[in-house]
């Protein structure tokens, strides 16, 4: 009988290697779950991508619309084309195909149909249709097409600035493409051909394919019509006003909506200046939404406003004025060094007289002058839906002297942008101040459309200052003659003319003329404000500059939107040129002067001398009652 302690030596040693074996077992089965269920679709991945040779599948990007629903920019179906040099047997014929269908060099494709140790090579991109499909029918192996997209501007030089542009691979680079690209944006499919991992295709292979899927399509509230109007316009102010540059914006003051935007020059989105990139990024900025500039006479309309809702004049009060106010020992002047004697408020308005707007900003005081202007947005964002916006430029509210207010209360001292401008001024002809916006819906691939409510920021007028303020706008174009409005349509305006600044000083002979205006005087739907940046004719006022232009803004607003004229009181007749303007140059001043009233001309003078030495229309050319004519002396 053999000892006890074999048997039990024995059936350790059985349960030892069942062990083993059990833990080899549970070892396997967990090496299974972790490379069939935790790594299995990274795995696969890896798999196919060794298996297979990929070509990308263009998701188109979305298209943006106006408010009409008419294309401002969309994709259409392109093609890059790539060699595959493990894949080439006749390289010669590879290089002279497609040397020939896309004036490609010859060599430079050659060389790349040989070099087997690059996987492929790109020899070009976004190729259109029919050269793809003759590169194709060529049936040469070793040449793959991938499916991509190309983006097409219809309308070419319009909203250059605002639609901005993509990259060559169709990512958002500038103005609302950069903006709203995550929702442009589309996600790419592909084509997969099964191949050896050299990447060699196998015989009788299969290709796979997954679609692509669209971005989404974005609509603004811009409308293209008007837009169009608008571009005209400013192309002609560019030409005639040998302008350095001219922008312009269209809203709603109802609702903050961006009908139209324009800064000139700019250049055909579909074709950009990539080679030339001080071009490239000077002309696309958005001048509008970027630069800031000191607006001059058309901030007036704030100090009014202000001034009127405080109680601190009414249109009736009378001022006087010599010329200038003398304001902490300093004097300032009038735009008319000879003065306006004495006139109403709304008279002063419509003289655009700086000695009344000094006294206004003066009654008001620091604290409630500033009030208004953040009330109206001076001097913050408009947190607009672009990038890049400023803020604008005004004094801390704890250094301005008095000096400064009677400054301020005239458009000089501060600086703002042309929406920051635009949207204060509707701020004030609507009494609340909205969020100005390009976007008004986005609608998904499947058809789901999301659209964006309009964002009242805060009450800022009683409607009655609202409307009185609109109602001097108005008698400011009738009392500055025909130049500014349209007849038998209630269109109310305001103009202004800044000098420009460099290095912190005045630019000599540097100025930027504006309009502003809105029509219906009585209930305004539309706010118009265009500004010719450094006129070069001699002439820079902006009742003279940008006016004429705003006039014919409005008629082709009109035209367009179909409205026949209303409260057509003047007769048309009048309106034919018959005052014969007469020779001043060498005249003295207030000869002159005496001259042009008794013509039933306004004028306005550039210097201080006594003696006219240059004037802005010719002698000989006929104008009408109340035309504007300007003299240097």
């Amino acid at each position: 009988m053999k000892p006890s302690f074999t048997i039990t030596s024995l059936q350790k040693r059985l349960l030892c290697v069942l062990g083993i074996m059990a833990l080899l077992f549970f070892c396997v089965i967990g090496k299974l779950f972790v490379v069939q269920i935790i790594q299995g679709n990274k795995l696969q991945t890896r798999a196919i991508s060794q298996w297979t040779r990929d070509l990308s599948l263009s998701g188109l990007r979305g298209k943006i619309l106006d408010t009409n629903g008419n294309v401002l920019a969309s994709s259409y179906t392109s093609y890059n084309v790539y060699v595959r040099a493990s894949n080439v047997k006749d390289a010669g014929a590879v290089a002279a195909l497609l040397s020939e269908k896309l004036g490609v060099d010859y060599d430079t494709v050659y060389e790349k149909a040989t070099k087997t140790n690059i996987s492929e090579s790109l020899i070009a991109s976004q190729v259109d249709i029919d050269t793809a499909k003759a590169i194709l029918n060529a049936d040469i192996d070793g040449i793959y097409l991938g499916e991509t997209s190309t983006r097409q501007y219809p309308y070419g030089d319009m909203l250059t600035s605002v639609l901005g542009f993509t990259t060559i691979d169709n990512v958002g680079q500038a103005g609302l493409e950069a903006y709203y690209n995550n929702f442009l944006t589309g996600t790419d499919g592909q084509a997969l051909t099964e191949s050896t991992i050299t990447g060699l295709e196998l015989s009788n292979a299969t290709t796979s394919f997954i679609a692509g899927i669209p971005g989404c399509d974005v609509g603004l509230t811009i409308d293209a019509n008007i837009q169009e109007v608008l571009e005209s316009v400013c192309d002609r102010a560019l030409t005639e006003q040998q302008a350095k540059g001219v922008t312009a914006i269209m809203m709603n003051p109802q609702n903050g909506e961006i009908l139209a935007m324009v800064s000139k020059p700019s250049f055909d989105l579909n074709n950009p200046p990539r080679d030339d990139v001080e071009k490239l990024l000077a002309y696309s900025k958005n001048v509008n939404i970027v630069d800031v500039y000191e607006p001059g006479s058309t901030f007036k309309l704030f100090t009014i406003s202000a001034a009127l809702s405080e109680g601190v004049t009414n249109i009736n009060e009378k001022f006087y004025d010599p010329g200038y106010r003398i304001v902490d020992g300093e004097r300032i002047k009038c735009w008319r060094t000879t003065g306006h004697g004495s006139q109403t408020l709304a008279e002063g308005l419509c003289n655009s007289c700086n000695s009344v707007f000094m006294d206004l900003g003066l009654r008001l005081g620091v604290d409630k002058l500033y009030e208004y202007l953040e009330r109206f947005g001076i001097g913050s964002l408009t947190n607009v839906d672009f990038a890049g916006e400023s803020a604008g430029i005004m004094m801390n509210q704890n250094s301005v002297k008095n000096v400064d207010l009677a400054r301020i209360a005239f458009g000089q001292a501060v600086a703002v942008t042309p929406l920051q401008m635009i949207t204060g001024v509707c701020s004030v002809l609507n009494g609340t101040l909205y969020q100005p916006h390009f976007i008004k819906s986005i609608t998904t691939p499947d058809g789901i459309t999301k659209t964006f409510d309009s964002v009242a920021v805060r009450k800022v007028l009683d409607e009655s200052i609202s409307r009185q303020v609109a109602e001097l706008m108005e008698q400011v174009v009738s009392t500055k003659g025909l130049y500014s409005f349209v007849p038998g349509y209630r269109i109310g305006g305001k103009t202004g003319t800044a000098q420009k600044y460099e290095d912190g000083h005045v630019a000599s002979g540097k100025y930027v003329s504006s309009f502003v205006g809105c029509y219906p005087v009585e209930n305004p739907e539309y706010v118009l404000l265009l500004c010719v940046d450094e006129p070069g004719t001699g002439v820079y006022y902006g009742s003279m500059v940008a006016a004429p232009y705003a006039k014919q803004v409005f008629s082709g607003l009109f035209n367009y939107l179909n409205i026949a004229p209303t409260n057509l009181t003047e007769d048309l007749e009048k309106l034919q040129p018959n005052i014969e303007v007469p020779n001043l140059v060498g005249m003295p001043l207030m000869q002159a002067i005496s001259t042009l009233k008794k013509l039933k001309l306004e004028y306005e003078i550039d210097g201080e001398g006594d003696f006219v030495t240059w004037q802005s229309v010719p002698s000989g050319e006929k104008l009408f009652e109340g035309a504007i004519l300007m003299l240097k002396t």
